[in-house]
C-alpha cells in the first residue's frame, strides 16, 4: 500500500498536482477522453468512416454538405479534444506559459470550426430528429458560452473563473462518451421492447445502405422480401418513398440496426449531457480551496495590473447575484 502511495505521489509530482485526489479525477476523466479521441482518429479516414460509423450515416454523409460538415467536425474536434487535456496539466500552466496560452488560442479555433461542422450534419445524425437537432443546438450553445466566458476572465485575470468554465466546456464536449454507453443500453432495450419499436426510411436509404453493408447474393430479391414498398417504387421516386422499418439491434438486416440506434441516440444524449451538466457543478462544489487559493492569485495579478476592485475584475457571481462582496483580508493563502 505504502509503495502503491509513493507511486501515486510521484505521478502526481510528475504532472504537477499537489494532491493526490485532483490527480486522480484527473487521470480518469483526462484518460476517458483521450481514449476515446485515439479511438476515433481513424475515422480522419473517410473509407474508414464510411465502413464504421451508424448504419444509415453514409448516406448523407458521403456527398454534399453532410460529407463537409463531418470531415470538418472530426478534423477539428478530434485533436482539440486532446489539446484541451494538456491545458489542465498543472506542470504545463506554470513552466510553459506561453505554449498555455497559444494552445487555448488554437483550442478556440478548432472548436469553433467543429461547431460549425456539427451544425450542418445535425439535421440527418442519427434521423436528424429533433430531440437530436435541439440537442446539437444546446450543445454547441453550452460549450460556446463557457468557453466565451473562459476567455473573457482570463482576458481580466479571473483566474478562478476561467478555470470554472474550462471545466464546464470541457464536460459538456465530452458527453458525446456516456452518450455512446447509453446508446448501446437503449438500442439493446428497444430491440427487445413489446410490441415493436419502428422507424422510418426511405427506399433509397435502404437499399443504398444494403448496398454498403448487406452481404446478400441477390440484392433485389432481398430488398423485396422485406421491404414490399421498396419493390413497387421505380428508380425514380425511391427517395419519396418511405416504408416502417423495425427497430432491432441484433437482426441481421443493416436498416433494423440503424433505426434501433437512431431511436436512441437523442435519449441517451440527452441523459448525458445532463449527467455532465450536473457532475461538473458537483465537483466545483467539492473544490472550494482550489477555487480560493485561484482568486487570492487573481487578487495579486489584477492588483499590480491596476484593475478596480482587485480580485473581481471579472465576471464574478457578486455581480450577477446578491453574494457579499468578496475582500482579500483575512483570508489565508491556500499553498499550491
Amino acid at each position: 500500500m505504502s509503495s502503491f502511495k509513493n507511486y501515486l505521489l510521484k505521478a502526481c509530482g510528475v504532472v504537477g498536482f499537489s494532491k493526490p485526489y485532483n490527480f486522480i479525477l484527473w487521470f480518469i476523466f483526462a484518460g476517458s477522453l483521450l481514449g476515446f479521441t485515439f479511438a476515433r482518429f481513424q475515422y480522419l479516414h473517410i473509407g474508414t468512416y464510411a465502413r464504421e460509423s451508424a448504419p444509415g450515416e453514409w448516406y448523407y454523409a458521403h456527398a454534399g454538405r453532410d460529407r463537409f460538415g463531418i470531415i470538418l467536425h472530426l478534423a477539428t474536434i478530434l485533436p482539440c479534444a486532446i489539446l484541451v487535456v494538456l491545458q489542465f496539466i498543472p506542470v504545463i500552466r506554470h513552466r510553459w506559459i506561453g505554449f498555455h496560452r497559444v494552445n487555448g488560442y488554437i483550442i478556440l479555433t478548432l472548436f469553433m470550426a467543429s461547431n460549425a461542422g456539427a451544425l450542418m450534419i445535425m439535421s440527418h445524425a442519427f434521423g436528424g430528429g429533433l430531440d437530436v437537432q435541439t440537442l446539437v443546438v444546446m450543445l454547441v450553445l453550452t460549450c460556446t458560452i463557457s468557453v466565451g466566458m473562459a476567455w473573457y476572465n482570463i482576458r481580466r485575470l479571473q483566474i478562478e473563473q476561467h478555470r470554472a468554465w474550462m471545466l464546464r466546456a470541457m464536460f459538456y464536449m465530452a458527453c458525446i462518451i456516456t452518450t455512446r454507453l447509453f446508446l448501446v443500453i437503449f438500442a439493446v432495450v428497444i430491440s427487445h421492447a413489446q410490441p415493436p419499436r419502428y422507424g422510418v426510411w426511405s427506399c433509397e436509404q435502404i437499399r443504398f445502405t444494403y448496398e454498403q453493408r448487406q452481404s446478400s447474393p441477390n440484392l433485389n430479391e432481398a430488398l423485396s422480401r422485406a421491404y414490399p414498398i421498396c419493390a413497387s417504387a421505380s428508380l425514380g421516386n425511391m427517395s419519396s418513398t418511405f416504408t416502417p422499418v423495425t427497430a432491432s439491434l441484433s437482426a441481421d438486416d443493416v436498416a433494423q440496426n440503424g433505426i434501433a440506434l437512431d431511436l436512441s441516440f437523442g435519449s441517451a444524449a440527452w441523459i448525458a449531457f445532463f449527467l455532465h451538466l450536473v457532475g461538473v457543478e458537483i465537483y466545483l462544489r467539492l473544490t472550494p480551496r482550489e477555487a480560493e487559493r485561484l482568486r487570492m492569485v487573481s487578487y495579486e495579478r489584477q492588483l499590480a495590473a491596476g484593475y478596480k476592485n482587485p480580485g473581481s475584475a471579472g465576471l464574478v457571481v457578486e455581480k450577477w447575484g446578491d453574494a457579499k462582496p468578496w475582500n482579500p483580508e483575512g483570508r489565508e493563502e491556500v499553498p499550491f
